[in-house]
């Protein structure tokens, strides 16, 4: 994977560099949630419970480089979203919430709000910039933990 990763990722990570995301919803089929968490120590942690027709939770976690974490790392501080508020972003609802939390040096940020459907609802929100920075930061960082735990637990290697 490094080299697809800028120099600046590659450059070391920040030793205190931590996020979760989290999404879920209390339902019809008890706790429903999927989260992605990555720890300083470069343990990356992925969840999913869905409950739908009394599956297992999945769980799956993989140890990632110091070259990963910086490219996490990069993903969130080019986002713009350590600069975000949650303040008047939709609240938390029986549609459900998701939640972010990342440490980054001395910066230290944690927002809640109300499970994102789709842009629509991004474009409704009273805050609908910050709402968008969140969403599009959630999609990549989910599309790059999405990778890296398919390629890390893969049947057959890839040649």
């Amino acid at each position: 994977f490094a080299c697809a990763f800028t120099r600046a990722a590659m450059a070391a990570a920040a030793p205190d560099f931590y996020f979760r995301y989290y999404v879920g919803h209390k339902g019809k089929f008890g706790h429903e949630f999927m989260e992605i968490e990555l720890k300083p120590d470069g343990r990356l942690r992925y969840a999913n419970n869905s409950n739908y027709k009394r599956d297992a939770i999945i769980r799956k976690e993989a140890t990632v480089s110091k070259s990963v974490r910086g490219e996490f790392q990069r993903i969130i501080q080019e986002s713009g979203v350590l600069e975000c508020s949650d303040e008047r972003w939709p609240e938390p609802d029986a549609g459900g919430k998701q939640e972010l939390e990342v440490v980054l040096g001395r910066d230290h940020i944690s927002f809640t709000c109300a499970k994102i459907g789709s842009l629509l609802d991004v474009n409704a929100a009273e805050d609908a910039d910050g709402l968008r920075t969140l969403y599009y930061l959630v999609q990549d960082l989910k599309c790059l933990a999405f990778g890296l735990v398919a390629a890390h637990f893969k049947i057959k290697p890839i040649p």
